[in-house]
């Protein structure tokens, strides 16, 4: 005969070990009533069974002092494989009595089972075999399928709640040997166990359906409060937003402000030059009649040229002063529509993430009401089963009444009786090929329902993602449309500045023309000064009688200087205007040099 290996037969009898422990705790979590305590002899007894599988072929590690063969270090692994699993390895190593690994891998093992992840904890372990292949070598049951089979068995015991003290429990003195009595049964334990399988059966669906529904919570539970955190980051991105258009509104009532500030500059500048026109013009006049002010009028009108200039340089400094605000404002304004159009960016992805977790909620949501259906529809199978099996017992009451009758008349005709017989297994037979046809198109029915309910969801699912769709493409055309519109704004805001930038040049350049030609009026006045100062001017105290007439002067009869000899004579004998070698421009003279000048200018001519 072939011997087996003996590695082989570990691995079963661990499985087998494995099968029993967790049959029978589940068995008696069901009968005690689910709650199980630290002190319950088969939830020990399964803590051992565990411990065995997971030391099996187990590697021997050297340590400084002797040799190291514990489970902690492939169940430490864990935390790095699942993150959720994290926590409970942070609160095994705050437990203050725990001083060995071992000790630590067995309040690992109870945290776990209180968690009901144990199963998901050690799938991740098993997954991982070339991680695991550090700890345990080739032919260890963790790395055969003896592993996965004991962790599928494993989902099972999430049915249980489990309350069990880590803190006060002395983990690491404890022994870990297998009571195999508690698995040796009696054939009367088997026949009591056996009537109590279906019930068993159907209570553990239940349970798992509880748990699933549990976890579903759960899971729809953590998308709320996702929903809740993206709704609130939502509405802070909507107020930043609020403040950002509020301050673009500021700066646009900041520049609308400065550019009538400059318009009234501008008016102020020209009322003013306007003035000083006026004044030059009257004081030209004035020099004209007098020449006693001429002196004065001649520090008056520097003095207003500096005045003038001092105010030009004032414009252009508020000017260019104005030009640097613009192109602040400009940037200030690009700087703002490139913050608006990330954060529009940012609310476009984050309303996608709500749309996603939405449909994702709306899913479980569906999923839960199919798992809820399902619940139902196994109820009222359970209760038609019932209906049936109390009509097929009313029915076999009735049949042992007729064999009683038949009984009692098989003394009168025995013939009729085994006829009757025969008739009545006749019937029974043919009730049995019904009841089995009908539960067989039962099966039929609820595949058909399944396969209909399937592709409802589906038909479902794809008319939301079109909807999704259509609604995301609509914002996205409204979001479009409003960013036109926003363009074109700004681009009639350009167009305006600019008009109002070269009207502010035209503006400008007229006044640099005017006081070119103030100043060359100034020189003007400036070369006839010049030249008159060669001559001696009468006073006008000195003068009381016109020179040639010798009539008195009074307000009718007002005084006048010849331009040319200096002398002082009435308007009636200084009418005459002649161009002098000192001005080239026609100018007052008396009679007398009036006729000297165009007698010279005769006897000049040939």
């Amino acid at each position: 005969m072939a011997t087996k290996d003996p590695t082989a037969v570990e691995r079963a009898n661990l499985l087998n070990m494995a099968k029993l422990s967790i049959k029978g705790l589940i068995e008696s979590a069901l009968s005690f009533g689910r709650t199980l305590d630290s002190d319950y002899p088969p939830l020990q007894q399964f803590f051992v069974v565990m411990e065995h599988c997971l030391k099996h072929g187990l590697k021997v590690r050297k340590s400084f002092l002797s040799y190291n063969k514990t489970i902690w270090g492939p169940l430490e692994l864990v935390e790095k494989l699942y993150p959720e699993a994290e926590e409970i390895g942070a609160s095994v190593r705050d437990l203050p009595g725990l001083k060995t690994p071992l000790g630590r891998a067995r309040a690992w093992l109870r945290l776990a089972l209180m968690q009901k992840k144990m199963a998901d904890y050690l799938r991740c372990l098993i997954i991982q075999r070339d991680l695991l292949s550090e700890f345990y070598e080739y032919h260890a049951l963790m790395m055969e399928e003896e592993g996965a089979v004991i962790v599928g068995l494993l989902v099972g015991l999430n049915v249980i709640d489990a309350n069990l003290c880590v803190k006060g429990e002395d983990l690491d003195s404890q022994v870990g040997v297998i009571d195999f009595s508690m698995y040796l049964k009696n054939e009367e334990d088997i026949g009591n166990k056996e009537r109590n399988v279906q019930i068993a059966a159907i209570l553990d669906q239940k349970n798992y359906v509880e748990e699933l529904n549990r976890q579903l919570n759960s899971t729809v539970s953590s998308l709320h409060s996702r929903v809740d955190s993206l709704e609130k980051s939502n509405t802070k991105l909507i107020e930043e937003l609020a403040i950002a258009k509020n301050n673009i509104i500021k700066l646009q009532e900041e520049n609308h402000q400065l550019r009538s500030e400059n318009k009234l500059i501008l008016m102020k500048t020209q009322q003013h030059l306007e003035v000083t026109k006026v004044d030059v013009e009257t004081e030209l006049q004035t020099y004209k009649h007098s020449r006693q002010g001429l002196d004065e009028m001649y520090n008056e009108a520097r003095r207003q040229l500096r005045d003038e200039s001092q105010l030009r340089q004032d414009v252009e400094n508020e000017l260019a002063v104005q030009v640097s605000m613009k192109h602040e404002i400009e940037l200030a304004m690009k700087l703002l529509e490139k913050d608006i159009h990330e954060k529009q960016d940012t609310l476009i992805g984050l309303r996608q993430q709500l749309e996603e977790v939405k449909a994702i909620n709306i899913e479980m949501y569906q999923k839960l009401q199919g798992s809820e259906a399902d619940l139902k529809e196994k109820n009222e199978i359970i209760a038609r089963l019932e209906e049936k099996t109390n009509k097929i017992t009313a029915a076999m009451r009735q049949l042992e009444q007729r064999l009683q009758q038949a009984e009692k008349a098989q003394m009168d005709t025995e013939d009729e009786d085994k006829k009757y017989l025969q008739e009545c297994q006749s019937k029974f037979d043919g009730l049995q090929k019904q009841i089995s046809q009908k539960e067989k198109q039962l099966v039929q029915l609820e595949t058909d329902l399944k396969i209909e309910k399937e592709w409802r969801q589906t038909l479902q699912e794809d008319l939301q993602k079109e909807k999704d769709t259509l609604s995301h493409l609509r914002n996205e055309t409204q979001q479009i449309i409003s960013l036109k519109k926003e363009f074109l704004h700004l681009q009639d805001e350009n167009h305006q500045l600019k008009k109002i930038y070269h009207e502010q040049e035209q503006a400008l350049q007229e006044l640099g023309n005017k006081l070119s030609e103030s100043k060359l009026k100034i020189e003007d006045i400036k070369e006839a000064n010049k030249a008159l100062q060669g001559l001696v001017w009468l006073k006008d105290k000195e003068a009381t009688h016109c020179k040639l007439c010798e009539k008195e002067f009074s307000l009718s009869k007002r005084k006048h200087h010849c331009r040319n000899c200096g002398e002082i004579f009435c308007n009636a004998c200084s009418d005459n205007e002649l161009p002098l070698p000192s001005s080239p421009k026609p100018v007052r003279v008396c009679d007398s040099c009036h006729a000297l000048l165009i007698q010279r200018c005769s006897s000049n001519l040939p």
